[in-house]
């Protein structure tokens, strides 16, 4: 228990392995179901999946997750994006072949999380330094902006109100207010766009509809060579979103956690794997979350088990999944811009922390380019694989800050000798 459970000191935060009481875990942990709920359920939504069962796989993903991180982690599993362009690629081959490719990419992941494991905290000490993982948690933060923006712009007013109630309940909040502030703003949003009529008529009608109770469908796996190997390239953007996750999370815990990034590898290898065995989508740490841990400074991962457990929960529950889905455009603009943004500042916030110094050449040139391929989503094709700027920057700037460094470190020794 964190202090008496109820109160928070001005500057404190609830660590990973405090709670506050149960009523208000419970209340972080809806946040978080919230946070989370939008971006899992598009990844089925786009891909074919059944929204149920990704659901069902995200909640028993994170338990798992939680567990092989012995509750030093907070972190939900959600369905994860890098998977959609495969996945579409091979809807026409049947939902069998997909989870192929989910099932093959979970465990060449975890495959890569028992070689950090192995090889220890060096390997990331190496590959990733202040400088580098700093852009890459900057450029997941960013690189969602033109996602929240859209959203803003389709509704203005609906996002506008969700953002000022983020805002003002957030900032000038006190006690629960301020930790529920992203929920609280996304239902006061919710209910202005009831009240406006700008809720989905066909959201709406699915929700009268929906039953209120149903099992998830399940399936096979299948596999092909073929769509396997486009689909492998996903673990490059599920290790960056992992490694900066666990790099996100100590800069706001002031804990260092390195030690625990391959267990994270393996946990979301495992995940996906399960997932992919049933029926459910890849998955991987979410930002979002790392958005709402930021606004509350509550890092309890008892929320995390009071998220994971609702969202078991309500995938049995078809109607609750049909009044999610009822959540407008605007409202989750309006919860994305801050929650975005909060991701990208804490990547400057691990440049501060760790005083990286952005007068050497190396540390400017490769954080900027890295950043200008995320925030500009840099789209290129590969091998008939669409990869996106998240994975080009964190890629880019893994391999070619060390041979910059290098680099730069050969002209310093010619000068010294000359």
């Amino acid at each position: 228990m964190h202090g008496d459970g109820r109160r928070i000191a001005p500057g404190g935060v609830v660590a990973p392995e405090e709670r506050l009481s149960w009523p208000r875990t419970i209340g972080i942990g809806m946040q978080h179901v919230i946070a989370m709920f939008g971006a899992t359920l598009l990844v089925p939504l786009l891909t074919g999946f059944p929204v149920n069962t990704t659901l069902l796989f995200s909640g028993l993903g994170t338990m798992g997750f939680l567990l092989l991180t012995r509750n030093r982690l907070p972190s939900y599993l959600g369905s994860s994006f890098a998977f959609i362009a495969p996945l579409t690629a091979a809807e026409a081959q049947g939902i069998g072949v997909q989870l192929g490719v989910v099932i093959s990419a979970g465990l060449v992941l975890a495959a890569v999380g028992f070689a950090v494991r192995l090889a220890g905290r060096r390997i990331l000490d190496a590959v990733m330094p202040p400088a580098v993982t700093g852009a890459i948690v900057a450029l997941i933060g960013f690189n969602l902006a033109p996602a929240a923006t859209s959203n803003f712009a389709a509704q203005p007013l609906v996002a506008f109100v969700t953002l000022a109630g983020i805002v003002v309940a957030t900032v000038a909040g006190r006690g629960m207010v301020a930790r529920l502030g992203v929920l609280l703003g996304v239902v006061a949003g919710w209910a202005f766009a009831a009240a406006t009529g700008n809720l989905d008529p066909e959201a709406t009608t699915a929700l009268a509809a929906a039953d209120w109770f149903g099992l998830p469908a399940f399936h096979h796996p299948e596999f092909r060579l073929s769509s396997v190997l486009v689909g492998l390239p996903v673990i490059v953007v599920l290790i960056a979103e992992n490694v900066g996750h666990v790099k996100a999370v100590s800069a706001m815990t002031g804990r260092d956690l390195d030690d625990l990034a391959g267990d994270a590898l393996i946990a979301d290898g495992l995940a996906t794997t399960l997932a992919g065995g049933f029926g459910g989508s890849g998955t991987t740490t979410y930002a979002e979350n790392i958005g709402v841990m930021a606004a509350t400074r509550v890092y309890s991962t008892a929320a995390y088990w009071v998220a994971a457990a609702t969202a078991v929960t309500l995938a049995f529950i078809p109607k609750f999944g049909a009044l999610i889905l009822t959540i407008p455009t605007g409202v989750l603009g309006g919860a994305a811009t801050v929650l975005y943004g909060l991701i990208g500042m804490l990547g400057v916030r691990i440049w501060l922390d760790n005083r990286v110094d952005f007068n050497n050449p190396v540390n400017l040139l490769a954080a900027a380019t890295a950043l200008i391929a995320g925030i500009g989503n840099l789209t290129l094709d590969v091998g008939g694989l669409t990869l996106e700027g998240i994975a080009w920057g964190s890629v880019g700037i893994i391999v070619g800050y060390p041979v910059l460094a290098r680099l730069y470190g050969r002209i310093g020794e010619g000068r010294l000798a000359g």
